[in-house]
């Protein structure tokens, strides 16, 4: 399939900024009544997988778009899926929400339009496939994939299949985001040189698992095997299912704080390079706390955690040849002269709502394009993500070939671009 004509750069950037003028707040679940009948035909029927503290607000917000029905919660955690179940009944009023243990009992629900996916990094992709294959599409928390071979067979079964994907990589529906990447679209900045982005720190190492071995509960209030799915078994810890990020660096390849924001700053960084649909092709390991990769444009791009302006959470910067911009998690905007921000005139909006990042996936679902993080653009943008990451990994230079998808003359960085999974979750 080519690449969507709808994601033009003008094009792409002109209906970002239209969408992110709309109001953003913190969800809430708005009484149907208040907001008007939707008829069942324009509805689009949600399930969840996997559903947690991120996940519950990402569930609030389809819960808060009146062309939503949610039908059905899947969570290897009996107290969760019991918890979500009792959120939709007391929306709608009744006991319909239906319950599963195994994520593929609710795919087979033929009523099911698109599923939400919050479970564990390890499970992202393979989830995202399996709905996939079986007709949902698919809203998927970040990182999207564990590898670099996952990221090309994520983007391949969507073009495949041709169902809708949006990576939960909401920055790209934020209005200072947006801005600050038009102007380095537009050549405000004049000739781009330098692109930053901000990691959550620069360890490739997996986190803890919780505590000492104990005796595993009955699956059917904890499914351990489950929540494993296709990484390595390990014993049962108590503290394994509440670590967000426990499978970072599963089974012991590379992911960490690069990943964990990556797939949010390099992300951005990626579109204001016009560089959706690529990524770097060289890669230096940590210097002076900066890790470094170089685009084929010459366009340098700088991961490191010190020396912005502000104090907050994933910032970036562009930086050309006449002028820079810097925003960041707090929505506000830095640049090198006024001018720059002469036209700013949106809302500032702090930290980070996904409202209208689900909103552009629910429309998306419904007229059959593409969203603003689909599958091809999370593809490439998770691939800078994970060669980075093998770069710091291995502590060397590693050159990237996009054509043949491997590291040149590198066998040990290219035996990291996967990892075995467990039967039966091979893809």
């Amino acid at each position: 399939m080519q690449k969507p004509t709808a994601l033009g750069r003008r094009d792409f950037v002109k209906r970002s900024l239209a969408a992110a003028g709309a109001a953003l707040a913190t969800p809430y679940l708005i009484p149907a009544t208040a907001l008007g009948a939707v008829p069942p035909s324009e509805q689009i029927v949600l399930g969840a997988i996997g559903i947690g503290n991120r996940g519950g607000y990402d569930l609030g917000c389809f819960l808060n778009e009146p062309d939503v029905r949610f039908v059905a919660i899947c969570d290897v955690r009996n107290a969760r899926r019991e918890a979500v179940k009792k959120m939709a009944d007391n929306k709608y009023r009744n006991s319909e929400c239906r319950m599963y243990r195994d994520f593929r009992e609710l795919l087979a629900q033929q009523d099911i339009d698109a599923v939400l996916i919050a479970t564990g990094p390890n499970w992202h992709a393979t989830a995202s496939i399996y709905a996939a294959k079986a007709g949902k599409d698919v809203y998927c928390e970040k990182p999207s994939t564990k590898n670099i071979v996952q990221s090309i067979q994520l983007a391949e079964t969507f073009r495949r299949t041709g169902r809708v994907f949006q990576g939960g990589m909401q920055r790209r529906n934020l209005p200072h985001f947006q801005y600050a990447i038009d102007l380095a679209l537009r050549g405000r900045l004049g000739k781009l040189h330098s692109l930053h982005a901000h990691p959550c720190g620069m360890s490739t190492g997996m986190s803890g698992w919780g505590g000492p071995p104990v005796p595993e509960p009955d699956k059917e209030e904890e499914d351990w095997d489950l929540w494993l799915g296709p990484a390595a078994w390990r014993p049962y810890t108590k503290g394994a299912m509440n670590s967000a990020f426990g499978f970072e660096k599963g089974g012991g390849l590379v992911g960490g704080g690069v990943l964990e924001w990556g797939s949010h700053c390099i992300d951005l960084c990626q579109w204001a390079n016009d560089c959706n649909y690529s990524e770097p092709l060289e890669y230096f390991p940590p210097e002076n706390g900066q890790a470094k990769a170089l685009y084929a444009n010459g366009v340098k791009l700088v991961v490191r955690e010190r020396g912005w302006l502000t104090n907050e959470t994933c910032p970036v910067r562009f930086e050309g040849e006449t002028g820079w911009v810097e925003t960041g998690d707090s929505g506000n905007i830095s640049a090198s002269s006024p001018e720059l921000l002469s036209n700013w005139g949106a809302k500032r909006v702090g930290g980070y709502p996904a409202n209208n990042h689900i909103r552009d996936f629910l429309d998306c679902v419904k007229t059959r394009g593409q969203p603003k993080a689909n599958a091809d653009i999370a593809c490439h943008t998770h691939i800078a993500c994970h060669a980075m990451g093998t770069a710091i990994f291995l502590k060397r230079k590693l050159t990237y070939d996009p054509k043949t998808t491997l590291f040149v003359n590198d066998e040990e960085a290219n035996r990291l671009r996967s990892e075995a999974l467990r039967e039966p979750w091979r893809l």
